[in-house]
């Protein structure tokens, strides 16, 4: 089974990526290549921090290269639109380590 196939089920819908380097980015799936790179629109990245709730900076039109993709999931967008995001607290991600 490839990449390909599990992906092409999220095309417009809003999904949730965590990069290889700790990056939470949240936007809605227009495509994707065989090389499972990634066209985000509408997109935000998400820092999080353990001393300030959580920053969203717009990204807009944003394309993520597939080397540097760790996990892709569907985004609830129901239960994320009821989280106050200016009270969550969370250490970074960190990057993966091959």
């Amino acid at each position: 089974m490839s990449a390909g196939l599990g992906l092409e089920s999220l095309v417009d819908q809003t999904i949730s990526v965590i990069t290889n380097d700790g990056r939470n980015i949240v936007g809605v799936l227009r495509g994707f290549d065989q090389a499972t790179n990634l066209i985000l629109d509408e997109s935000h990245e998400r820092v999080y921090s353990t001393k300030e709730g959580v920053q969203q900076l717009v990204l807009g039109l944003y394309i993520i290269r597939g080397d540097n993709i760790s996990v892709v999931g569907e985004l609830d967008e129901d239960l994320d639109n009821n989280l106050d995001m200016s009270k969550l607290r969370a250490h970074p991600l960190k990057p993966v380590v091959h």
